[in-house]
């Protein structure tokens, strides 16, 4: 079709509308690189966020040693994220989770992270997990300034506000966990003999430091480390079961709690397990253990190799019938995802999911990664913990304490009341406030 003759327009004001153009381009494009932008509803745009949807990335191990457990974790975040998208979404967008595999492996972790920031475009980067492989890019986030929220690692180095003031923690770090199981270890094993088996990096050394605060340097008869990816554990068991320890601090994800666990059997060595959270799970423990028997061309129940179990938790116990959050996530998984073991991890994921949909919440109906961000900081979020964050304009810490727990059966018993404290030399107090009620429709209002 053809357009009828127009007027040729002056040079000048040619010159000049070109100008115009090009400003407004680069208005623009500094927008959509979350440069500026108050949050406000003035229709500022953001990488990642369109009208109908919002683009979240992640990186989990679908595969490699941290896989057994932890691979539901993703699994479970897109169930609550699946769920709240038919619900209306948040703002009437929908949010779009990309999880992609990095094995635990620091270097696949660096290409796929570059991956989501450059060719998918995420808005955020959502429950990265592990300490090793996050660490490999929490600087580069920082950079690019993308919010990178809830680290799927309790090391205390996501609280640094100052040097990383894109990265937020979300569950208790090691340093307050390694307190509150030392101090129930020096409570109800004085004088008794301890040893610590423990990943050889952030993760593992932080639980350390937390649990010297409280456990007498006297009683520590051995401390063994073990790196990810390793297969035996036994010359680290043997040393710890020669120096007779009465109690064993595990500060391992579940494959290493379990290849413990086996090695300790073979050794016919029995003592008290205080098992982090990472790696305790029971259900996950369970296969593990029946896993690894079977491959080794044993036929084993692992369920009363871990009965007594000392460990802790910062959320509902996965049996706890009666708890709304139970009831709501229950509901979900057999819904989204009910060939899943309805487990901790399964709650893990589905907690981390409803906090991340508060924070979109707060951030606005035209969210920017600024006020992203700058929500978190200034609104108190509740919702499926035990205890508070910490989130402020000075802390990008997590959760502030949890409660000590003993596995039965399948599940981990509450013993006490919930516990908070710092991740210094500050003390250990009950928590005694009640635990926020699920939300009835399931879907958070915001902070």
């Amino acid at each position: 079709m053809s357009r009828p003759p127009t007027r040729r327009a002056p040079r000048t004001r040619t010159l000049r509308v070109r100008a115009v153009a090009t400003m407004t381009a680069a208005v623009l494009a500094a927008a959509a690189s979350g440069c500026g932008g108050s949050g406000d509803d003035s229709g500022s745009s953001a990488p990642g966020v369109t009208a109908t949807t919002v683009t979240i990335g992640s990186h989990q191990p679908l595969t490699g040693p941290a896989a057994p457990g932890y691979s539901a974790n993703s699994a479970a975040s897109k169930a609550f994220f699946d769920y709240v998208n038919a619900h209306g979404g948040v703002h009437g967008r929908k949010i779009v989770y990309k999880y992609v595999d990095d094995a635990y492996n620091p270097t696949q972790t660096v290409s796929v992270v570059q991956k989501l920031v450059l060719q998918d475009k995420v808005f955020a980067v959502f429950n990265g997990l592990g300490t090793p492989t996050h660490s490999k890019v929490v600087d580069y986030l920082n950079a690019q300034r993308v919010p990178d929220l809830f680290v799927a690692s309790g090391c205390g180095c996501w609280d640094e506000p100052k040097k990383h003031p894109q990265t937020f923690g979300w569950q208790v770090d090691y340093i307050r966990e390694g307190k509150i199981l030392g101090d129930h270890i020096q409570k109800t094993y004085p004088g008794k003999k301890v040893a610590y088996f423990y990943q050889n990096d952030d993760f593992g050394q932080d639980g350390v430091k937390g649990l010297d605060k409280y456990v007498p340097s006297g009683q520590v008869v051995s401390r063994q480390s073990y790196q990810p990816g390793a297969t035996d554990v036994s010359a680290q068991v043997q040393a710890i079961a020669q120096a007779k320890a009465d109690v064993v601090v595990l500060f391992s994800i579940p494959t290493y709690t379990a290849l413990f666990r086996l090695a300790a059997l073979k050794l016919d060595y029995k003592p008290t397990f205080v098992v982090s959270n990472v790696g305790s799970d029971p259900i996950t423990l369970d296969g593990l253990l029946e896993s690894f028997a079977k491959s080794g061309g044993t036929k084993l129940q692992g369920s009363p190799l871990i009965q007594g179990m000392v460990t802790d938790g910062y959320l509902s116990s996965p049996g706890d019938a009666s708890n709304s959050w139970i009831q709501l996530f229950r509901k979900i998984h057999d819904q989204y995802i009910p060939k899943l073991p309805f487990n901790g991890n399964i709650v893990y994921g589905m907690s981390a999911a409803y906090t991340f949909v508060q924070a979109l919440q707060n951030a606005g109906r035209n969210p920017t990664r600024k006020s992203l961000v700058d929500g978190l900081e200034k609104t108190k979020l509740t919702g499926p913990g035990l205890i508070p964050f910490a989130f402020s304009a000075q802390s990008h810490a997590g959760y502030t304490g949890a409660q000590i727990g003993v596995i039965k059966g399948d599940v981990v018993v509450p013993q006490g009341q919930p516990l908070t404290t710092d991740d210094g030399d500050g003390p250990i107090q009950p928590y005694t406030a009640p635990q926020p009620q699920a939300p009835a429709s399931g879907v958070p209002a915001g902070g």
